[in-house]
């Protein structure tokens, strides 16, 4: 099955122009760089993945700990002004379809000349982060570097001497996360898949190697805020801290669904013991969703910013670990290098920082229209043949006589109507599968 209508609907480009091409083809430019192909660094990514953004070393120091997390380091290829960034200005991230990926930059690039691919010497924004042994954060460099990923691994098998200390490094940080207020929402993630031409709706299984590795990524992340900070010029990812009225919110509903609020205790404390296998946690975890509105990108340049801190993640935080896949991080790597190394901002970052929140805010939007078209479609499709059968559910949210419930086999989120009691199992039933208006609906049996 392909999506061909929804790239069309949403205008999604089919190609790079030949100049763009032209320009990703371009040998990078590794004068200066430090030759730091000595570290035993390795990627942690999905199963398939060839854009690798990231690779990490970790190792002990001292009494504490030294994270090496190496970038794909864009700025050795991409030419300000040029084809290849005027394009990707235009499109602002890595598309996902079940059919294919409408990619950032052209693949010669992105899963070629700038992925950290297993023994392929690729340039790369170095960071060093030494934090004590109670994984608090006590210094954080970045530089141009030239490295080598000496492994490839994915989230079921990330097992590699170079990372035996992530376990450890990672329940650290996120124990430091919930002190912080940082709120973990573990949802099903439902996605849609291609296997054997066979479309599927499954859950991506989250497992302690993705949450330990995505804790190394918030540490950069918050690392890089506050270099910009401190510098007075940046992009931060921000968000505000939730509103008492909607914490409130969220205690009555643990209350209604017999989760425990202890006198004193977080919503990050409270979510962060929940058992995600658990019907209740899962509407929790659902209601808590209204704690995590009103995220955007915030640029300065000379005066701070009034709003610096993302409320989900309890700290100023910026996005520059994922440059392959999102266009804002070339950026922020480019502010936290210039600083680092003791030099100017260039100005072409610095003239591009008032517009980035726009193109984010559009592109970001773009995104999770086609990522729910791309669902509802799937959904439909695998359940076409399915109407008038009852599946097992779990209620997330309800109220007005309709909710929405999750099916875990084929996972789908859908519609449901009938008196739904939230965080409890039911029986619903298919009435609507229609893949030509891409609409589902259930009704309580």
């Amino acid at each position: 099955m392909d999506f061909t209508a929804i790239r069309t609907e949403f205008q999604l480009p089919a190609r790079f122009p030949d100049d763009v091409l032209a320009d990703a083809r371009r040998e990078p430019d590794t004068a200066g760089r430090e030759d730091a192909t000595a570290l035993p660094l390795v990627t942690i990514d999905p199963p398939g993945a060839k854009d690798l953004d990231q690779a990490m070393f970790i190792e002990r120091r001292d009494d504490g700990y030294r994270v090496h997390y190496a970038i794909a380091d864009l700025g050795a290829i991409v030419v300000p002004g040029g084809a290849l960034d005027q394009e990707v200005r235009r499109r602002g991230q890595t598309f996902y379809l079940p059919d294919g990926n409408v990619p950032l930059h052209p693949v010669e690039l992105s899963e070629g000349a700038s992925s950290l691919l297993p023994d392929q010497t690729r340039p790369a924004a170095l960071w060093t982060l030494d934090l004590d042994a109670t994984g608090e954060l006590t210094a954080a460099h970045v530089r141009r570097a030239l490295v080598r990923s000496v492994a490839r691994l994915d989230y079921q098998h990330a097992e590699h001497p170079s990372i035996a200390l992530l376990p450890e490094v990672g329940e650290l940080r996120r124990k430091k996360a919930v002190e912080r207020g940082a709120i973990e929402l573990r949802l099903p993630e439902q996605e849609a898949v291609q296997i054997d031409g066979e479309l599927r709706l499954v859950v991506h299984p989250r497992t302690p190697a993705d949450a330990w590795n995505a804790e190394i990524s918030l540490l950069t992340g918050m690392a890089a805020a506050k270099i910009m900070l401190d510098a007075k010029v940046g992009l931060l990812r921000t968000l505000p801290a939730p509103e008492a009225k909607a914490i409130e919110e969220l205690r009555r509903s643990a209350r209604n669904l017999g989760a425990d609020w202890p006198e004193g205790a977080t919503a990050a404390q409270v979510l962060d013991r929940l058992d995600p296998a658990q019907p209740a946690a899962l509407a929790l975890y659902t209601d808590a969703t209204r704690l995590l509105r009103g995220a955007a990108y915030t640029a300065f340049d000379g005066a701070l910013p009034d709003q610096r801190v993302h409320g989900g993640i309890g700290a100023p935080y910026a996005h520059v670990t994922a440059p392959l896949r999102r266009l804002v991080d070339r950026y922020g790597a480019e502010i936290c290098l210039a600083i680092c190394a003791g030099e100017p901002v260039p100005d072409w970052v610095r003239q591009a920082l008032p517009e980035l929140p726009k193109v984010m805010e559009v592109s970001d939007g773009l995104a999770a229209k086609v990522e729910r078209a791309c669902l509802d479609l799937a959904e439909a499709t695998v359940l076409a043949s399915n109407i008038g059968m009852d599946f097992d559910a779990v209620v997330l949210r309800s109220g007005n006589g309709k909710g929405e419930i999750f099916i875990e086999d084929p996972a789908v989120l859908a519609t449901c109507t009938g008196e739904l009691p939230e965080g409890e199992r039911i029986t619903a039933r298919l009435v609507t599968a229609d893949p030509a208006t891409r609409t589902v609906s259930f009704q309580r049996v």
